[in-house]
């Protein structure tokens, strides 16, 4: 098997050394986030199959799903059993040395006591813990499985996605591993922060449930106020109007208007002044009382261009609007290749692997992809005789 280089790469991150002992989704997105922003990151799997996404497809490239493909770029990859006393022996070993672990044990496991993050802080108190669950490490729910969807469904997001009256619908990117990695990322470096003023490291929890709830926002603090239940909107919003999608001549298309000054701008491009001129719409919470009626009124008018032509006559107006792009139009745009979004990793079985690239940049540079997506234990024989169990008396 050819072993994958990692060359040297100079960035925020450089020289953290981060030991990633966790699969599927969250954790791998945000040890893969390190990576790029150029921490050490070596990701331990099983030896039989290694990452459930490896095998999470078609589609398939070389050997792999796709969806390990897009989550694991930058990493190297090691094979130990977990529960194997030898394999316990080498991940201390490599955990002597490390400054951050990942990890999505599921609360109350064999795997989550055998590294227990008491003994962990103790044994290695430099040690910045990260600990990804589906519901948190308390209360009722603590020990109930979960997957993305799971989240989405009791954390709320399912019940304000979809159109009003119809099935309940899952967002179409996994938001709740997303926000559990993305809020983990936060956690972790507010931690490595910390530790270079005080010296220690920290245990730094989060769960997929918890970050659906700070994912509420607005939709929360609605409710707080007013104490009525909130269902779907369709792409409506629930505090503006219009501000969702229409129907053009040729397909649909979203307009967003922010204030009372921009609706006044939207009516004269679709040369409606009588709805500019309507006192009960003159104000947002005018227009949300009257949704149904504006939108009704709206979609008449709408219907004379097409999507092209309205999305240039609002722009020339000031009017925030956007044709809804399918992935294919998305990838293909000249802004997205502009920004330099798309970049390639050389793949030793694919070639040239296509990633998307870490949305920040530094300094006005985006931080490059350095490596593809490891092959199942590549660097088993670069990395594994640096740690092997100490011999026996």
């Amino acid at each position: 098997m050819k072993t994958t280089k990692h060359p040297t790469f100079t960035g925020p991150l450089a020289g953290i050394k981060v030991v990633d002992l966790s699969k599927i989704l969250a954790g791998p997105y945000a040890t893969m986030s390190l990576a790029d922003l150029g921490a050490d990151v070596t990701k331990v799997e099983h030896p039989d199959g290694g990452d459930p996404t490896r095998s999470w497809g078609p589609p398939v490239e070389g050997t792999d799903a796709t969806y390990y493909l897009a989550i694991n770029r930058g990493k190297k990859s090691v094979t130990i059993d977990l529960k194997s006393v030898e394999g316990q022996e080498i991940v201390h070993r490599m955990l002597e040395e490390a400054d951050v672990l990942v990890e999505n044990f599921r609360p109350g496991s064999g795997l989550q006591r055998t590294f227990d993050y008491k003994v962990l802080s103790e044994r290695y108190p430099k040690l910045v813990i990260l600990h990804i669950s589906a519901f948190g490490d308390h209360g009722p729910l603590r020990d109930e499985p979960g997957y993305d969807m799971i989240a989405q469904a009791a954390g709320g997001l399912m019940s304000l996605t979809g159109e009003p009256g119809g099935a309940p619908l899952k967002a179409g990117f996994a938001m709740g591993d997303l926000g559990a990695s993305l809020f983990g990322i936060i956690g972790l470096l507010a931690a490595l922060v910390e530790r270079s003023r005080t010296g220690r490291g920290q245990y730094v929890t989060t769960s997929l449930y918890e970050c659906q709830l700070a994912l509420h926002v607005n939709w929360a603090t609605n409710y707080f106020a007013d104490g009525v239940r909130p269902g779907p909107l369709g792409s409506g919003h629930p505090n503006l109007v219009p501000y969702q999608a229409y129907q053009a001549r040729d397909g649909y298309f979203v307009i967003a208007v922010g204030n009372d000054a921009m609706w006044q701008k939207l009516c004269a491009a679709i040369g409606r002044p009588d709805l500019g001129a309507d006192a009960s719409l003159l104000a947002n919470n005018g227009r949300l009382a009257n949704r149904e009626r504006l939108n009704g009124e709206l979609e008449k008018s709408l219907k004379a261009k097409t999507v092209a032509q309205w999305c240039g006559l609002f722009a020339e107006r000031g009017v925030p609007a956007s044709p809804i792009r399918s992935l294919d139009e998305v990838y293909a745009h000249p802004h997205t290749q502009a920004l330099g979004m798309v970049q390639i990793a050389d793949h030793p079985v694919i070639g040239d692997l296509k990633q998307v690239a870490f949305p920040v940049n530094f300094r006005g540079r985006r931080p490059e992809v350095r490596t593809a997506p490891p092959m199942l234990g590549a660097d088993n024989d670069t990395v594994l005789p640096n740690y092997s169990p100490l011999p026996t008396a």
